[in-house]
């Protein structure tokens, strides 16, 4: 069974737990950065809520268990009830992958802590390093620019109008070829360098801060 997983069942029970706090929190900070900036839908919807039934999807879910590729229900964004729909536009879609860095970020903190006191428990550490380098993709990943990812949305609302219709005009093609690159050996080619190389930047960005706390 091990073979068709994309971690092992020793992991597995902190994958899950990982993938319910992550796939929550990415999903709720979307929801409350539209809700201060004045879209109530996700909320009229019974998104604003760090409860995960609310959240995730169970095929998505088991997806990204088995094949290390899923996704969560997507939050109800309705642009119309943003005053500075541009800007709102990309704090919301940022807001997610920030949730999954910043808990990446204190699942370092976390882990530093735990070796610096000397915690002899090698369940939690696993735990924590799983915990961290799950979030760490998600956050990285969301933020790449191929739709319909985060990072994607953030460009639509940096560039000019007629270029944002341009794209939308596109997004279905730019879709195909997203998830070409994600499920075929391309994905080692392009989606893993470029996925590894901004988390290991990130990561070294973390360490440094970090250090002067902890050493």
């Amino acid at each position: 069974m091990e073979h068709f997983l994309a971690f092992s069942l020793q992991d597995l029970p902190y994958v899950v737990m990982t993938l319910i706090v992550a796939f929550t929190l990415h999903e709720f900070a979307h929801a409350y950065v539209a809700y201060l900036f004045g879209d109530h839908t996700a909320k009229k919807q019974g998104r604003l809520t760090l409860s995960p039934l609310a959240h995730l999807d169970p095929f998505g879910t088991l997806l990204l268990i088995i094949a290390g590729f899923g996704w969560a229900k997507p939050v109800p964004v309705n642009r119309y009830f943003f005053k500075k729909p541009r800007l709102a536009g990309i704090l919301v879609s940022i807001a997610g992958p920030f949730s999954n860095l910043l808990l990446a970020f204190i699942g370092l903190l976390i882990y530093y802590l735990m070796n610096n006191a000397a915690v002899d428990n090698d369940a939690l550490y696993r735990f924590f390093t799983l915990f961290i380098q799950i979030n760490l993709t998600l956050g990285v990943f969301n933020l790449l620019p191929f739709p319909p990812l985060d990072g994607y949305r953030v460009i639509e609302d940096l560039v000019p109008p007629s270029t944002r219709a341009k794209m939308t005009q596109y997004e279905s093609w730019g879709i195909f070829v997203f998830l070409i690159l994600v499920i075929t050996p391309l994905d080692r080619i392009v989606i893993w360098p470029l996925l590894n190389g901004v988390a290991t930047f990130v990561m070294n960005i973390f360490q440094q801060i970090l250090a002067p706390l902890i050493y």
